[in-house]
């Protein structure tokens, strides 16, 4: 470094030192204004419920899952020449009840998914 630089430096060390402390100042007051928006923000806001406005378990105690085997609910396919199904003419549920509630088992050799390793369904 020359002369000129140590100069320079020198001069503008006051100017950037005043600077650097404006901008912290500017950062601390906006940091100050949105902790007390923040608050009002808050104090605005219905207040928690209380321990005793929370849900509570029904009389019976609590729910349990049910498990059900579910099976497709098949759309018939239109005739020749008949209008064909419209969504608001098919059913809520895209299933159904199944009438056979065995559950599936494991079987041995059945194991794993596509690319598994294993043999499949023998």
């Amino acid at each position: 470094m020359n002369t000129a630089t140590h100069e320079l430096l020198a001069a503008s060390s006051p100017m950037l030192h005043s600077t650097l402390v404006l901008i912290g100042i500017v950062v601390a007051g906006s940091l100050v204004w949105a902790v007390k928006m923040g608050v009002r923000v808050m104090e605005n806001e219905p207040p928690r419920p209380l321990a005793e406005e929370h849900g509570m378990l029904p009389a019976t105690g609590a729910v349990h899952e049910v498990f059900e085997r579910r099976e497709p609910d098949e759309i018939p396919l239109a005739a020749e020449g008949s209008p064909r199904l419209r969504p608001y003419q098919l059913h809520h549920s895209g299933s159904r009840r199944s009438e056979d509630q065995t559950r599936r088992r494991w079987s041995p050799g059945s194991s794993g998914a596509f690319g598994s390793g294993g043999p499949g369904r023998v």
